[in-house]
């Protein structure tokens, strides 16, 4: 009894004592959280920390010296009784990761994210076990070694950050790290994280979430290795690491609890697809996308044996093209992507079984059949992708067919788009109810567009652009309340469009209707559209004559093309613009619109389109540092006055693209160039300024298209100009310009491809340096006092002589923001001034053409096999036409007109069957004309002023001529006569020199023999006794 009584006393002191320090713990901790919980040291810790980082958003606002409580701000998780700071969460905005759909959400997240540098001040925090500064922009800064020696780390995120560098090994210290996540989806190899081994994650015993997605891996060959020692691993994504060694032959991996494995995008060229993965039976998840792994997959290895696998994205691998490795699929399939594989229609029966299947992308293969029955099993499907497939001879009914077989689709995604399908739009498109994206884009679908469409009340996305849809816009396509975006622009849809069409569309934000032949008439003048549009492009509608006010309710706008829409009234008030106050891009070109600039440009936009317009008065001012304009184009308008104001502004630094060709500006160009740091393309075309080429535009680095062409400019090419390396296009003809044409042209401008100094006074020789420019293709020095010789080096224009190929056909300038213009020339071909755009990199021209060259033309010409125009026409160019100017088969036009030629037409001029333009008239040629159909198709007036005879000329051939015509001809074909005879002569020659005086002096030919035969003798005796030995 007494020792029960013992025990029982010690229990209750003990259970008195345990419940008096709960308590007082309690007491300690209600005291504690009514004062401050947070620790001095580690508040100062984290107001250190936040002092080096960059928070525009304000975000860290409650962190404050005079909020002492650290454990209440913003993103800080502390302990509860001991204080002591636990977690920081301090993730960047998610839509700033996850790149959304919406233009003002992503704006958002970039408003949200964090910038600076990291403080070693997260030291005083020895209790972190969670840090997480994922989605945010540090800059490209490295990951600091110091955050190696948070021992206590568990929760590490530092992906999506741009963060850069060598990965500090230090990180391998971190022992009780469970996730790891340093992954990034932008891929540059110079920005992104780099290891050049990771021995260091050996010692992360405890890591189940790996993500190293877009690290620099490429010299890392311990990866496997260092992988099959985590066996905790659980996770592990490794896409984009420029991994090289699969290990394929490998047969099993150490790390049996990983559920998801991630290898995408690390192009395993010429290799099998491992076999260690089939032995990881409780994956989940498997991604080889774009992992290029080839087959045949040996038998013994099969999906088979996978049987937790609900998602498997093998894209762009050719091992999956066969029907044995398809059938091996569980299903419990939900999510499966086989684009890219090289599958064709007869293996898609394999997948009939995939009843539980959710997401199928064939897009990117070799189907050409329509989807087989079987998939009538596959009721469960709510996405799938048969895109760039080739159902050229395949209705989209047809194709489908089979897809309305389910009593009850669950089709939410239905993507078929450059795939060559043909017919109408099916009426039983409205069976699929629950459809909410339909992508139908770049095929050659017609007929109209059903009214069943109206059916799909779950639609969020219709994309049937770039088709050949007809009639009108169905009235039920406004009962679509969920529709957020639209595209049907590039087809051929007519018809009235009014406020029906758009009744209930209150959720609409995209509209692409470009392009078309709509017109809109609204029958209420104050009419406010249901819905609130983000871009909204109508380009080619009939939208005028007064402009569209309703406009300005749209007040989310951020891109708007009316362009080519008949608007001919005055433009709206800068009230109207004040209304849109997001508006970046605006396109108002090919109207009638008239009026004054006089209001400026709203500082919000980034492109502005106003050419082809009948705006008049001077230039706009320009805001001072506020504009963040890229691309402005004032062209075709009537714009007058000087632009000393315009150009000298201070906010144009982030200008690339300006525009003001065709209008009436006038004055001298001022040295204001350097405001313009980032400008790459210049266009003054076609105005009247005047002065000199100013010194600073040579500060403009970037630039690619100088376009000067048709004002008054003088005096020389100034030597700033040898700075712009970047140039590719160089327009100053039609001016004033004098001097020569600098040698260093072909020095500093090596990327020119288009040089056009035509109409100016410039004189002397054709520098040497010019043949420097390789990549020329149009050369147009026509109409100045240049002289000497035809260099004949121009055949080291690899372009047009073939060598090279053209390296961009559109030569299209486009802007970070989205703003474009394509480049242009006004070129003499054909006999006739026109302007070349769409088409101007195919043309080739060199037009030396009413200058003061002489001597012969060089006969290296004949070597530029791809030129198209050839003008040498009044020079003083003497001798004759190379005899291999055949070899230019494709040249269409060839003027050699009023020149001091000589000699007969080459006979190879026959073979020019492209040449549709032909002069040699007023030379001194001579001889019958080459008989072709190309020639003799030409009018009399192309070879008059000559000694030519034959059709087309009226003056017939005498006999006489024969004999010379065909020593031309011969030499046309190579065939060199006069070469000949002089070799022959040489020898007759040369033998009766030798052979006569033998013959008429006897002592000589004895002499001679005599030689000879001793000589003879010689020569015997030394190899007979050379042998004999």
């Amino acid at each position: 009894m007494s020792a029960r009584f013992s025990v029982s006393y010690f229990s209750s002191c003990n259970l008195c004592l345990l419940i008096f320090l709960v308590l007082l713990c309690l007491c300690l901790s209600d005291q504690k959280s009514d004062n401050v919980l947070c620790m001095d040291s580690e508040r100062q810790a984290l107001l250190e920390f936040k002092h080096n980082l960059i928070d525009e958003a304000d975000r860290l606002a409650s962190w404050d010296a005079e909020n002492n409580d650290c454990c209440r701000w913003a993103g800080i998780v502390c302990d509860n009784i001991t204080g002591h700071v636990h977690e920081i969460r301090l993730r960047g905005h998610d839509d700033r990761c996850d790149r959304p759909y919406s233009y003002n959400l992503f704006m958002k997240g970039l408003k949200q994210i964090l910038r600076g540098n990291l403080s070693s001040s997260l030291l005083e925090l020895r209790q972190l076990k969670y840090l997480d500064l994922s989605c945010n922009d540090f800059e490209e800064i490295q990951i600091p070694s110091f955050i190696g020696s948070l021992r206590n780390l568990r929760y590490l995120n530092l992906s999506e950050s741009k963060i850069v560098g060598i990965i500090p090994p230090q990180i391998g210290n971190l022992s009780e790290l469970r996730v790891l996540s340093l992954g990034s989806s932008y891929g540059y190899p110079q920005r992104t994280l780099t290891s050049r081994n990771l021995q260091w994650l050996s010692n992360l015993r405890w890591l189940h979430h790996l993500d190293m997605s877009s690290t620099n891996l490429s010299k890392a060959t311990d990866w496997f290795q260092v992988i099959n020692a985590l066996p905790s691993l659980v996770q592990l994504h490794m896409s984009g690491c420029g991994l090289r060694n699969a290990y394929s032959h490998v047969p099993s991996l150490n790390v049996t609890s990983l559920s998801l494995l991630d290898l995408s995008y690390n192009f395993f060229y010429n290799t099998s697809v491992p076999r260690w993965i089939f032995s990881l039976k409780n994956l989940v998840s498997l991604d080889l996308t774009s992992c290029n792994f080839d087959g045949p997959l040996p038998s013994i290895y099969s999906f088979r044996n996978l049987t937790s696998l609900e998602s498997v994205h093998v894209r762009g691998n050719d091992f999956m093209n066969s029907p044995s490795v398809l059938k091996g699929f569980s299903s419990n399939l939900i999510s499966l992507d086989l684009s890219a594989c090289g599958l064709s229609s007869s293996a898609l029966d394999s997948l009939h079984n995939l009843t539980s299947l959710l997401s199928l992308d064939l897009s990117k293969n070799q189907l050409m059949k329509a989807i087989p029955n079987s998939f009538g099993n596959l009721c469960r499907l709510r996405e799938i992708d048969l895109s760039l497939n080739d159902f050229s001879n395949i209705s989209l009914a047809y194709l489908l067919q089979s897809l309305f077989e389910c009593k009850s689709p669950s089709l939410e995604s239905l993507s078929i788009m450059d795939s060559g399908l043909s017919g109408p739009i099916p009426y039983s498109i409205g069976r699929l109810s629950s459809l909410k994206r339909l992508r139908l884009y770049s095929n050659r679908l017609n007929g109209s567009i059903p009214d069943s469409i109206g059916r799909l009340s779950s639609l969020e996305q219709l994309d049937i652009q770039n088709n050949q849809l007809s009639g009108n816009l169905p009235n039920s396509l406004g009962q679509l309340s969920n529709l957020n975006g639209i595209w049907f622009s590039f087809n051929l849809l007519t018809g009235v469009l009014t406020e029906a069409h758009f009744s209930k569309l209150v959720s609409l934000t995209y509209i692409n209707g470009g392009d078309n032949k709509l017109t809109l008439k609204v029958q209420a003048a104050n009419w406010i559209p249901p819905f609130q549009a983000q871009v909204l492009y109508m380009n080619s509608w009939s939208l005028g004559p007064q402009f569209p006010l309703w406009l300005q309710s749209q007040r989310d706008l951020l891109k708007l093309d009316i362009s080519n829409t008949g608007i001919s009234s005055i433009i709206p008030p800068e009230s109207f613009w004040r209304s849109l106050p997001n508006l970046t891009h605006l396109d108002m070109s090919q109207n009638h619109i008239k009026g004054t600039l006089i209001l400026g440009i709203p500082a919000s936009l980034r492109m502005l389109k106003l050419s082809s317009n009948e705006f008049r008065g001077g230039l706009p001012y320009l805001s001072n540092g506020s504009l963040t304009l890229a691309h402005l184009d004032l062209s075709n308008n009537f714009f007058e006055g000087t632009i000393n104001h315009f150009i000298c502004s201070n906010g144009v630094k982030e200008t690339q693209n300006l525009i003001l060709a065709n209008n009436s500006l006038s004055g001298v160009i001022p040295e204001c160039w350097d405001k313009w740091p980032n400008l790459q393309v210049l266009n003054f075309e076609n105005n009247a300024l005047s002065g000199e080429l100013p010194r600073t535009v040579g500060s403009l680095m970037r630039l690619h298209w100088l376009n000067m062409q048709g004002n008054k400019i003088s005096g020389r090419i100034p030597y700033s100009l040898m700075n712009l390396s970047s140039l590719s296009i160089l327009q100053l003809g039609q001016n004033e310009l004098v001097g020569s044409i600098p040698a260093w042209f072909g020095t500093k401008l090596n990327l020119l491809r288009i040089v056009s100094l035509r109409h100016n006074n410039l004189e002397g020789n054709i520098p040497h340096e010019l043949c420097y420019l390789s990549l020329t293709q149009i050369l147009d020095l026509a109409h100045n006092n240049l002289s000497g010789n035809i260099p004949r080096c121009f055949n080291n224009f690899s372009i047009i002589s073939g060598k090279e190929t053209v390296p961009d056909l559109q030569f299209y300038f486009s802007t970070q923001q989205g703003g474009s213009t394509q480049g242009s020339a006004s070129l003499v071909m054909k006999g006739r001034e026109d302007r070349y755009t769409g088409s101007i990199g195919l043309v080739m021209l060199l037009d030396l053409s009413v200058n003061k060259f002489s001597g012969q033309i060089p006969i290296e010409l004949t070597t530029l096999l791809k030129l198209k125009a050839l003008n040498l026409s009044r020079n003083q160019l003497t001798g004759r036409i190379p005899y291999k100017i055949g070899d230019l088969r494709a040249l269409e036009t060839l003027d050699l007109s009023v020149n001091k030629l000589s000699g007969e037409l080459p006979g190879s001029l026959s073979t020019m069957y492209s040449l549709s333009n032909f002069n040699v008239s007023y030379n001194d040629l001579t001889g019958r004309i080459p008989v072709s159909t190309q020639l003799q198709s030409f009018n009399e007036s192309s070879f008059i002023h000559n000694k030519l005879c034959g059709p087309p000329l009226t003056e017939p051939c005498k006999n006489v001529d024969t004999r010379e015509h065909q020593k031309e001809d011969d030499a046309s074909n190579g065939v060199d006569w006069d070469l000949i005879i002089s070799i022959v002569l040489g020898f007759i020659v040369g033998f009766w020199i030798v052979v006569a005086p033998l013959i008429v002096k006897k002592s000589w030919s004895v002499a001679y023999f005599g030689f000879w035969s001793e000589l003879y003798d010689v020569i015997h005796k030394y190899f007979f006794n050379m042998f004999c030995k």
